[in-house]
This record gives structure tokens, C-alpha cells and sequence, in this order.
């Protein structure tokens, strides 16, 4: 354990030396492409997406996907080092997408390389997607076109600390605009499409849905954005405003749309229909893996790729969500031999 261990150190070390922006990931792809080449590991390569299976796959199996992302967000300002040349350390490893999610890339690739060899009740293949922080269409979208048959249940990776998210809610954002009629402010001219915002997001605020979910609770509406006029003296004829939902398993994202335009009088617009929730079932052996294990379940509120794929999936991973997208990101030594340890606990469980 220790070799794969620190094996996981030196890899993400390489990797975050490596710029993978999302939509620009083909030198890490390519690096890890290789990697694997080295080993005399086949891998498939759609875009910048990496696909590997064992070498006994059997179709008639079913198949666990062990799942994370190779792209990062952009740094931001706030670094006190270069984070495509972090210090070193013997128990941290700094660098930008070191905790987001390149130590669920590691620990998920050598635990993968751990069952390489053995023989499991299912199949086991590695995903490594694209795309992932921006929702780009090159990424998971385009690869589950291709594994959505193959594919039976899923391990995402993302920093959870090791603890089990066992649904995710989804993503909605919707831009408002009201629309009123210029005039000038002294004359009390016009119709303010401020007022007939204010009056909307004062509806959008009060805003309760029926159906409760038993995992996720009720979903979550917030106006987090409004923005109208042009100077002091003339009545605005637009209004925009933006509201962030975070849906449950209850409701698709059309059918929320179809539930809040008919009570406003503002122009609604999604800006995606596809950032759904998700929720595996709680009979599933994904579930009961859990359970059995004593992992700690939660909700998580933040997306991933889970959202982009149709089967039972948990979301688990080493590092802590809170650093995520944070300057001077890191991940710790510990959390990458808690994650391949944890994995394979789960999957060996599973496998019972």
C-alpha cells in the first residue's frame, strides 16, 4: 500500500504541473495516455476523455465506472506561489486542481491498477473526463454516448473527504428580464421595469414547491443578480435578474421552468435544462456498500459529473470540498493513502 501510495504523490505532483484548463486538457491527457502506454496498458482516448478497462472485460458482466476529471479551474489572484510550480512538501501537495480533483484521479487510477489483474464479480473501467468545471460538451456528455450501455454503476470522484454522497442536487440557472417602457423620472413617464423585477423577485422569494424530496429536503431558489437602468433621469424599460436553483430528484429542471413562468410576469430563460439532481436508489448495492461499511452519507450540494450520467452512482473522494477552486489549493499525503484504501474497501465489499 505504501508503494501505491507513493506512487499517487509522485503522479499528482506531475500533474499539477501541467495545465489542464477546462476545454484545454490535451497535455495532461496526453501525459497520462502515456503513463499507462509505459505500463503496456491499453487506453482509449475520445477527445480528451481517457477510458481504460481490465484486461478481462467481459460484456456479459456488469460494470463499475471509477470516475473523475482532469480539467481545473482558472487561478485565481490570490496565490502565494505559482501554481503550476508549487513548493514541496512532505505531507502536502500544493498546486492548482491538487485537491479538485486531481487527488481522486490518483487514488481512482492506482486503486484501478490494484485490481488491474483480479477477477471481480463486475468489470471494472476508469474514466478519466473533460470538461467537468465548465460543463463543456467534450467531456462527460460526449463520453457517456459512448459508455451509457456499458456502464451499470459509478464511483465519482471528488474531494468528500471520503464520505459517501449519495445524491446530488442539480443546477439550474435561469435568466429574468422584465421589460417596461422608457420615459424620463420627472415626469413620472413610462412603465419601470425595475418595479415589475422587484414585484416578481418578491414572488420568486415566497416560492415553495408541493413535493418534498426524502433525501434532499425542499428545493432551494435564490435571485442572486439584478441589474437595470442607464442613468439617474430615465425610467428603465429593462430589468435582468438571475436566480440559482438548486433542484431535487422531485422535479426535472423543464418541469420547474413549466411551474415559474406562468407566475411571473418577467421573461424566464434557462440557461441549461441538463444540470439535473440526482439520487441512487436507497436499496441499491452501492447503498448497502455503505451502510455496511459504516461510511458517513450526505447530500451533496455541489454538481459533478454524476449529473451528466443515467446510473446508481455514490460521489466519494479524497480532500475536503472546501479548498476546492481556493488559492493555494492542496491535498495531504494521508487523504491519498485514506482514498486507495477506502476505495478498495468499498470495492471489495461491493464485490461480497
Amino acid at each position: 500500500m505504501d508503494n501505491y501510495t507513493q506512487n499517487s504523490v509522485e503522479l499528482l505532483r506531475k500533474l499539477v504541473s501541467i495545465q489542464s484548463f477546462s476545454g484545454e486538457e490535451d497535455l495532461r491527457s496526453n501525459f497520462l495516455a502515456g503513463y499507462f502506454s509505459e505500463k503496456g496498458i491499453p487506453v482509449e482516448r475520445i477527445g480528451n476523455n481517457l477510458v481504460v478497462r481490465q484486461p478481462h472485460h467481459d460484456r456479459s458482466k456488469p460494470t463499475l465506472m471509477l470516475n473523475s476529471h482532469l480539467d481545473t479551474v482558472r487561478p485565481n489572484s490570490g496565490y502565494s506561489f505559482d501554481p503550476f510550480i508549487p513548493p514541496l512538501s512532505e505531507t502536502h501537495i500544493y498546486g492548482l486542481g491538487s485537491n479538485d480533483a486531481g487527488a481522486s484521479v490518483v487514488t481512482l487510477l492506482h486503486t484501478f491498477l490494484y485490481f488491474y489483474e483480479k477477477e471481480l464479480p463486475f468489470n471494472l473501467l476508469l474514466a478519466l473526463s473533460a470538461e467537468e468545471e465548465n460543463s463543456g460538451p467534450n467531456g462527460m456528455i460526449l463520453l457517456w454516448q459512448k459508455l451509457s450501455k456499458e456502464v451499470d454503476m459509478a464511483i465519482v470522484g471528488a474531494p468528500t473527504g471520503m464520505q459517501a454522497a449519495i445524491a446530488e442536487r442539480g443546477l439550474l440557472v435561469i435568466d429574468g428580464e422584465a421589460k417596461g417602457v422608457s420615459g424620463h423620472a420627472a415626469r413620472n413617464e413610462g412603465i419601470n421595469a425595475l418595479y415589475i423585477a422587484l414585484e416578481d423577485i418578491e414572488i420568486l422569494k415566497s416560492m415553495k414547491f408541493d413535493k418534498v424530496s426524502p433525501t434532499m429536503g425542499e428545493v432551494k431558489l435564490t435571485v442572486t443578480q439584478i441589474n437595470a437602468g442607464t442613468q439617474h433621469n430615465v425610467i428603465p424599460d429593462r430589468c435582468s435578474f438571475v436566480i440559482d436553483i438548486r433542484p431535487t430528484e422531485m422535479y426535472t429542471n423543464r418541469e420547474i421552468m413549466e411551474i415559474l413562468q406562468p407566475k411571473v410576469k418577467s421573461e424566464l430563460k434557462a440557461r441549461s435544462l441538463t444540470n439535473r439532481s440526482s439520487a441512487t436508489p436507497v436499496d441499491h448495492f452501492l447503498i448497502q456498500s455503505i451502510q455496511q461499511l459504516d461510511i458517513e452519507s450526505y447530500t451533496s450540494p455541489t454538481t459533478s459529473d454524476w449529473m451528466r450520467i443515467s446510473c446508481p452512482a455514490v460521489k466519494m473522494g479524497p480532500g475536503e470540498s472546501k479548498r476546492s477552486h481556493r488559492p493555494d489549493e492542496f491535498a495531504l499525503v494521508d487523504e491519498l493513502k485514506q482514498g486507495i484504501e477506502g476505495y478498495i474497501r468499498f470495492i471489495e465489499k461491493l464485490a461480497e
